[in-house]
């Protein structure tokens, strides 16, 4: 935490966000006790909530402020889809009975009895499958058209797993589709439920394009990000048709950080990343309920916080590099309507814009890209504006 105050020193704001960040997250903070232990002594949902405040603490902080019917829907959706992530990571689970197992894996939501032991490269991502009869009694709880929704994304998403197990990524095709399996199903989904919950729009499921789009976002945000973990973790999920333009070697960035090649190549995969931002936006002005618009706009205006921290910069290369908490406790708590999405957008955009050198090789496309940005936020006719619909009357 005294770090986290050091690096907002000069951001008075920020410091005030965290404080007030730390005092609200108490309400969401994990029980101490290990979750094995709190399996035991737990019903079937709080074991879910619980569960899911071992798996992704941020994560669940923002579910629990969804609208209640919907939360006990969304949390279930997290844990399936962190169980069957669980059984893909686990480079112990023997291939044959993996690959299967992942396609297979939304039937399993309907079975009480499925569990799995010692699977899982964490031990609350263990426990979880050990315990999956819990998630299975909430979701078989859940009304019958999240169940669908639930159980379609499942399907799809084991599917594309267990296709990629064979697959690499080396066209920025590659790249979109595994963004698509891993993240772009999630938005996809999230509007599904959204939809069927009553707080959005019925035709809200139906935008397929840009709910893609706001996963894709997050998850090259991500992916951008990781290169040094991914690297060490030997898996890499970097297109090879963007990374190979600059090295022979993935390894070349890691040892030569600053060269111009390495930081030509950061910054062609933050390009690419930034060409999801119109449609995000346009998804997020769709968006009627003020917790649902804040559960979906709070990650993507991290997302473009993250996109400029890490352009242009040869850190990236060598270690873990992330906002300031405190700037991203600001934006948690600051980031309520559009007209704050937009704010947010065009202010780390511009950010991107002043880091972009003259003489890197994608110049032309990273310019372009932010034109497309500042657009969509400023002219009236561009396709944001015409999806913007009255924002006075987004309800509660």
């Amino acid at each position: 935490m005294l770090k986290d105050l050091y690096q907002s020193a000069l951001f008075p704001s920020e410091i005030k966000a965290m404080l007030k960040i730390k005092i609200e997250g108490q309400k969401f903070a994990p029980n101490k006790l290990p979750l094995e232990e709190l399996a035991l002594i737990t019903g079937d949902k709080e074991f879910c909530y619980t569960a899911l405040n071992k798996v992704s603490r941020s994560f669940a902080m923002v579910i629990q402020q969804l609208p209640e019917d919907l939360k006990d829907a969304v949390c279930v959706f997290y844990l399936v889809l962190r169980a069957l992530d669980t059984v893909e990571d686990d480079m112990k689970f023997p291939e044959e009975q993996k690959w299967p197992l992942l396609r297979e894996f939304h039937k399993k939501s309907y079975d009480e009895t499925f569990k799995l032991t010692d699977v899982g490269d964490q031990d609350d991502y263990t426990v979880l499958l050990e315990n999956y009869p819990k998630v299975t009694r909430v979701f078989k709880s859940l009304h019958p058209s999240y169940q669908y929704v639930i159980s379609d994304i499942c399907y799809k998403m084991g599917n594309g797993m267990a296709d990629f197990s064979e697959k690499k990524v080396h066209t920025i095709e590659d790249y979109d589709l595994y963004c698509y399996y891993v993240a772009g199903l999630v938005g996809i989904g999230l509007s599904g439920l959204f939809s069927a919950s009553g707080a959005e729009s019925p035709s809200l499921k139906d935008q397929n394009k840009i709910s893609n789009s706001m996963g894709l976002l997050l998850q090259k945000t991500n992916i951008t990000r990781d290169y040094c973990e991914d690297l060490h973790g030997d898996r890499v999920f970097w297109p090879s048709d963007i990374w190979k333009l600059y090295a022979d070697d993935l390894d070349f960035f890691h040892k030569n950080p600053t060269h111009p090649k390495s930081l030509a190549c950061i910054n062609h995969m933050v390009t690419d990343a930034l060409r999801h931002v119109p449609d995000a936006l346009a998804y997020m002005s769709l968006l009627r309920n003020k917790k649902v618009f804040s559960f979906c706009a709070i990650p993507q205006v991290m997302a473009i916080a993250t996109l400029a921290k890490v352009y242009n910069n040869p850190l990236v290369f060598t270690g873990n590099v992330k906002i300031r908490k405190g700037l991203a406790a600001k934006l948690m708590l600051e980031t309520h309507t559009m007209d704050d999405v937009f704010e947010y957008f065009d202010q780390f955009a511009r950010e991107i814009l002043r880091k972009l050198p003259a003489n890197d090789p994608n110049y032309h496309n990273t310019k372009a890209q932010l034109d497309l940005i500042f657009a969509a936020i400023e002219e009236p006719n561009t396709l944001v504006k015409n999806l913007l619909v009255d924002r006075e009357k987004v309800t509660a």
